[in-house]
């Protein structure tokens, strides 16, 4: 699975990378702990144009009776994701890119486990494929919400997790968010792993593991005890 990522980088730097000029997001701060429930950054496409804001993480369908299922919604696999009632639909119309520059997956190790951190070599921004979706509580408030699909690992991060978060190149994201596209053959040659020999993995502290931690030194590689 995917429960925690990174996206330590300015507002302006995600506004250039999807050419967007206004954004809904009124304070955004780099952060490097992002879990699951957060408002996280999305990019959609509307039609017309590239659209940034903010979806709670967790999926909660539009047909939800109530919104508990968003814990058990956090990812959507690959596999099975034009299957699932709770992600068939938005997988047809309601794609949106994820932006990260890093996430964290836990790898067992001397009876425990370690957070390590997996990113681009580069350092680069990327794009995680994501679902998103809106659901109206019986009170009337309209919360949006998304999921991040999973693939198979590549062959680095099959040594620390057995899962790791769909990574979408650049030149792919614009297919991905197109919704005029509604072919799941078409959409599902974009689900798979990315390529290995980009990517690198370190250790970190584990109190990534407390969400009330959220500051670079999450982020930090850290030197193990042999």
């Amino acid at each position: 699975m995917c429960g925690r990522y990174t996206i330590g980088v300015p507002l302006e730097e995600l506004m250039l990378r999807y050419h967007i000029d206004m954004t809904g997001i009124r304070f955004f701060a780099p952060r490097y702990n992002v879990a699951p429930g957060q408002p996280v950054p999305a990019v959609l496409h509307d039609g017309s144009r590239y659209r940034l804001g903010e979806l709670r993480w967790g999926l909660v369908p539009e047909w939800a009776a109530d919104d508990k299922l968003a814990y058990r919604t956090i990812n959507a696999r690959a596999e099975t994701i034009a299957d699932k009632p709770a992600f068939r639909g938005p997988f047809q119309r309601k794609r949106c890119v994820l932006p990260a520059d890093s996430f964290y997956e836990w790898k067992a190790a001397g009876g425990g486990k370690q957070p390590m951190r997996i990113m681009l070599k580069s350092g680069a921004l990327f794009g995680m494929a994501g679902l998103y979706d809106t659901w109206v509580s019986p009170e009337g408030a309209k919360i949006s919400t998304c999921t991040v699909i999973t693939t198979t690992p590549n062959e680095l991060v099959a040594g620390i997790h057995d899962r790791m978060p769909v990574i979408l190149r650049p030149e792919d994201e614009p297919l991905w968010l197109d919704r005029s596209v509604t072919a799941a053959g078409e959409l599902r040659g974009l689900l798979r792993p990315y390529p290995a020999e980009e990517m690198t993995a370190y250790p970190v502290s584990s109190r990534v593991g407390n969400v009330r931690n959220d500051d670079p030194a999450c982020a930090e590689e850290i030197r193990l005890l042999l």
